[in-house]
């Protein structure tokens, strides 16, 4: 069967991992991070930036890479105080991108998330072929963060779902 999607890589990001309470993660960053999210497994977009709510006081930010210097420069993980983690990951992820009108059924596949009733604002961490990986809606489609190292794996498990 063949399926109607486009499989693609996508950019290198800036990422960020937050951790410890909202309060000191607000106060410490102040307008660097966009708005919080209002739920668990959901992200907030503004200026160009992203904030995903992934477990109890865990978020990552995520932003185009040109912006990773400013980032770090903003957030100073290095000084950060001693109830809140800042961590730059943003080397640790790369990105696919599935778009098109059977994208829910190819990322299905990988994934045992009911993408029929995901939200569009939705980010989770689950499995995709086994391995650990951020999904999120976005487009026409859903893109998928995963360990670098298992990039390729990943796209010849797409490859042979898609031929």
């Amino acid at each position: 069967m063949s399926y109607d999607v486009a499989i693609t890589d996508g950019p290198v990001r800036a990422i960020f991992d937050l951790k410890g309470p909202q309060a000191a993660l607000a106060d410490w960053a102040g307008d660097t991070l966009p708005g919080f999210p209002d739920a668990p497994n959901r992200r907030v977009r503004e200026d160009g930036k992203t904030l995903a709510h992934i477990g109890p006081d865990h978020w990552l930010l995520i932003a185009d890479l040109t912006r990773e210097e400013a980032l770090t420069d903003a957030l100073k993980p290095a000084d950060a105080p001693p109830e809140i983690s800042i961590v730059r990951v943003s080397d640790v992820y790369a990105w696919v991108r599935i778009t098109g009108p059977d994208a829910a059924h190819v990322t299905a596949t990988g994934c045992p998330l009911d993408l029929e009733t995901f939200p569009d604002d939705g980010a989770d961490f689950t499995e995709f072929f086994t391995q650990k990986a951020l999904i999120t809606r976005g487009g026409h489609g859903f893109e998928v963060a995963i360990d670098r190292s298992y990039a390729p794996w990943i796209t010849e498990m797409l490859a042979r779902i898609t031929p």
